[in-house]
């Protein structure tokens, strides 16, 4: 079935238009809170946010729909998405919601929702949210002495912070390490320097001063040129690139070279292989990671499991078939021993964990594999209409003959901009370029004719 307002990875919109509007909005906190409304006790949902302008908007017309049907509302202020989706447990409360479009600029904003297990919802749950969202509700809604009543909480950050530095082994500390931190000047930046400070790190925090329009805008995991400066000046051990809410982390080694998802999540998986803590006999990506780190697992006797591009898909494999390590190439990275979605700290800190348990420098542990070339380009579009021109799929079958089996080759609509993204790789670093622009072309020529 079509999704009207949820894609990806909840909804995303540019603020205060359709469809992050407040009153959409506050259709969503009536709806979801209709939907997971439980039992006779006082049903609450907790609420944070990231540091966009348009946080203060979303969150009240949130509070008037969730109040609306008698929950009552805990409000965190920034803080990471890690972090709503753990007080969502630690707090009982019936729903989490994080405000934030993650590493989009400030002028988009977004909906996450994680239900009481802290994991987020389901495509089933999403559609009979969005089902609820244009039904006339008003009959639902609770009695005036019923309404929900709504609170600011001061002080949980530090409960997110002390499960962080709980995830570190007892006798490993940061002492000895020079690290630069770019918060992005998003949702982690109070969080992320204050835990590594007090895991006994040299911390150098950039890009922590929030002003409501900053968030993302050449700084973060998106941009991390100013990372690399400064690990550069500073001479910095490593640098730890976070993304606006702070679920997706990059890494900059002490000689200024970018390491992804990928040889992130290949670090952890080695790691936890040979102390007999890797469960699933692998790991979970998307169709997404790079063909090399394929190759890496396997030479382990691991496996690559691949799904859809999303967090919230690679999560339900996790689930359903038993892996505790899992993520993208991006920087999302789940943990499932320690956390239910990608978490940019908690990640950070189990490659510090392992920098200081090899004592070698960040460019020898972690680099594990030569990526296979891989090109990535982007063409926006309204929708993903030109996939379905007999020309642009007969480009596309064309394409996969000549990079055969030793290449892939993945095209789809972005669930959260209006771009189609075509990615190939393989062994033939001039083939694949070919193949994607040839690709790309035919897309254009597709959209210039209709």
């Amino acid at each position: 079935m079509a999704r009207k307002y949820f894609g990806t990875d909840g909804i995303r919109g540019k603020a205060n238009a359709y469809p992050m509007t407040p009153d959409i909005t506050m259709k969503v906190g009536m709806a979801v809170g209709l939907a997971f409304k439980r039992g006779n006790h006082r049903n609450r949902v907790v609420i944070g946010k990231d540091t966009r302008l348009s946080g203060y908007m979303i969150e009240n017309a949130l509070v008037a729909g969730f109040t609306s049907t008698g929950m009552d509302v805990f409000l965190l202020g920034p803080i990471p998405t890690p972090a709503v989706a753990m007080l969502c447990r630690s707090l009982r409360a019936d729903i989490g919601v994080m405000i934030s479009a993650s590493h989009n600029p400030y002028h988009d904003n977004g909906i996450k929702l994680f239900g009481p297990d802290g994991f987020k919802l389901s495509d089933d749950l999403e559609l009979e949210i969005e089902k609820m969202m244009d039904e006339d509700l008003s009959g639902r809604l609770s009695t005036s002495e019923d309404l929900g009543r709504a609170k600011r909480v001061d002080g949980d950050i530090y409960r997110y912070i002390e499960f962080a530095k709980r995830t570190m082994p007892k006798n490993i500390s940061l002492s000895g390490l020079r690290i630069v931190v770019d918060c992005a000047n998003g949702a982690a930046y109070k969080v992320a320097p204050a835990a590594l400070w007090e895991l006994g790190a040299d911390v150098i925090t950039i890009n922590d001063k929030p002003n409501g329009t900053n968030i993302n805008e050449d700084c973060g995991s998106t941009h991390p040129l100013s990372l690399i400066k400064k690990v550069h000046e500073v001479r910095a051990d490593i640098g730890i690139a976070l993304d606006g809410d702070a679920d997706r982390v990059l890494i900059v080694d002490e000689k200024g070279s970018i390491i992804d998802g990928d040889q992130l999540m290949a670090v952890i998986a080695q790691s936890w292989q040979e102390s007999d803590r890797l469960v699933g006999g692998g790991v979970v990506a998307t169709v997404m990671s790079n063909l090399g780190f394929e190759r890496f697992l396997g030479d382990r006797g691991l496996t690559l499991a691949r799904t859809n591009v999303g967090d919230r898909y690679v999560v339900e494999h996790m689930r359903n078939y038993g892996f505790n390590i899992g993520g993208e190439q991006s920087g999302h990275i789940v943990l499932s021993d320690y956390s239910t979605t990608g978490d940019g700290l908690v990640s950070a800190l189990q490659i510090l964990a392992v920098v200081q348990e090899q004592g070698k420098p960040v460019s020898e542990v972690c680099r594990k594999f030569e990526p296979v070339p891989q090109v990535l380009k982007n063409i926006r579009t309204t929708g993903g209409e030109p996939l379905e021109d007999t020309k642009v799929k007969t480009a596309i079958d064309d394409a996969r003959g000549r990079l055969g089996k030793s290449g892939r080759l993945v095209i789809r609509p972005s669930g959260t901009e209006p771009l189609i993204r075509v990615m190939a790789e393989g062994d033939d670093s001039q083939l694949v370029d070919t193949v994607v622009n040839d690709i790309i072309s035919v897309i254009s020529s597709v959209k210039s004719a209709a």
